[in-house]
């Protein structure tokens, strides 16, 4: 089958709204302590605008190699008005958060103040859907995407009566600019999730699409490019006759090309190869340019072992990492995907979620109950374990300033390891986070979705 493609004629409209939106929950002005010794410490770049930084996904922060310093929390929040399965992104000299309440917040990234918040709309009452588990509503959920030159945020909120919005906000103020619809065509939405992060690239912000908890109704893994300047849409379906969701938190992998890498979760196919459990490769107009999958994909669909658990990860020597819910880690050659059983190597690593973190030679990832570091040899096309170090249920962790930081999702800590070894450097219990969350990190602060609040810790 061919890639699906949507013409919507709607541009961007032109929305000023006067006033924000604001509901009994919405926090307070934060209290902040004094830290005398940051102005000594080293900086790294001032902007984390997408999820784990860049279009790669590295979730390495530029400008902050070096040992590590003892760390500190600086600041947090009052609690937000839902709860945060978005990450952090920083932005112009601010922090901002996405709730399932369909609010965003935006703090200063230095002291914590709140500078503005902006309601988009009621977010959906999960009761109302026919599955899912991100109770009590549904909201914003996929990470928001920044674009600090042209001082514009842009987030999609699942607003009532079930529809996907895009909007762009102002830096500024958080003044709405535009919004569009970008519900998938033909699949209802009511059975599509917007859980990956937005990627910004080439002029498009390019929405991914997977299916709820549960896998219920007809919907498919679906991208919709939407275009900042108006235009139509573009989209790509998985061409399966059911689910194969694009849904890991870190969204669509973007190479130098302007390629998007993603992988797909289970087919409910197990006889006919549909491109369930596979890589897909897509050029920047969503035509399917590649694909990889492996020698047991209807295995994975039968026992719900979604590859699509992570995004892919682009590593040096033209190589690329995809490991999933069962545990194997594949090399594949980017040039050359190989389609079924087309990797360059494999091996058995670790059970995945979330997002990856890359720093040549060495690709951390977040497994069930640990961290694992993979030394990747280019050269032989082959990779070995490095370390492994029990957690209770990591997030996907990120590399700033000499340090590995890391959320159990389990035990609300966020936690500094050594990049050599994951020795704990660094440990903050902050009570709860929600599934997959990953830090942010700039400037000289490490940033982290810690149940409803925002947590500060100067590095």
């Amino acid at each position: 089958m061919t890639p699906a493609s949507a013409g919507v004629a709607t541009a961007f409209l032109a929305i000023l709204i006067a006033a924000c939106g604001t509901t009994s929950a919405a926090p307070h002005q934060s209290s902040v302590s004094a830290h005398p010794q940051r102005a000594q410490r080293a900086s790294g770049s001032q902007d984390w605008p997408t999820y784990h930084a860049d279009l790669a996904r590295s979730g390495v922060l530029t400008g902050s190699a070096g040992s590590y310093s003892p760390a500190s929390r600086d600041w947090a929040t009052e609690s937000m008005d839902g709860d945060l399965y978005a990450s952090p992104i920083v932005a112009a000299g601010l922090v901002l958060m996405a709730t399932e309440n369909n609010t965003v917040y935006a703090f200063d990234s230095s002291s914590g103040q709140r500078r503005w918040f902006r309601h988009l709309g009621q977010p959906v009452d999960a009761s109302t859907l026919p599955c899912g588990n991100i109770r009590p509503v549904s909201g914003i959920t996929g990470t928001p995407v920044a674009d600090p030159a042209a001082r514009a945020l842009y987030v999609v909120a699942f607003v009532q009566p079930g529809q996907h919005v895009l909007f762009r906000l102002d830096l500024a103020d958080g003044r709405v600019r535009g919004q569009r619809q970008v519900d998938p065509p033909r699949d209802s939405p009511l059975v599509e999730q917007q859980r990956g992060a937005l990627t910004l690239s080439g002029g498009v912000v390019y929405v991914p699409f997977g299916g709820l908890f549960g896998d219920c109704g007809a919907y498919h893994g679906w991208i919709v490019g939407a275009p900042v300047a108006g235009g139509d849409l573009i989209s790509y379906q998985v061409p399966c006759g059911r689910e194969c969701g694009l849904w890991a938190p870190g969204g669509p992998t973007v190479d130098e090309k302007g390629d998007l890498w993603v992988a797909s979760g289970n087919s409910d196919s197990t006889s006919t190869f549909d491109y369930g459990n596979a890589v897909l490769r897509l050029s920047p107009d969503l035509k399917l340019r590649d694909w990889f999958a492996p020698s047991n994909w209807a295995e994975l669909s039968r026992s719900d072992q979604d590859l699509g658990s992570i995004s892919p990860a682009l590593l040096t020597g033209g190589l690329a990492w995809i490991s999933g819910k069962d545990g194997v880690g594949y090399l594949l050659r980017r040039d050359r995907l190989g389609h079924i059983n087309g990797q360059a190597f494999s091996r058995s690593v670790c059970s995945t979620y979330g997002s990856s973190a890359y720093a040549a030679p060495i690709l951390y990832l977040a497994c069930g109950g640990e961290v694992v570091a993979v030394r990747v040899d280019p050269d032989a096309t082959s990779f070995s374990v490095a370390w492994r170090r029990s957690r209770d249920a990591p997030g996907a962790p990120i590399l700033a300033f000499g340090a590995l930081w890391v959320i159990d999702t389990g035990s609300g800590t966020l936690a500094a390891l050594d990049p050599a070894d994951g020795h704990r450097l660094y440990s903050s219990a902050e009570g709860s986070a929600m599934h997959f969350v990953t830090p942010a990190a700039a400037g000289n602060h490490v940033y982290a979705a810690m149940g409803r609040k925002l947590v500060a810790v100067v590095a």
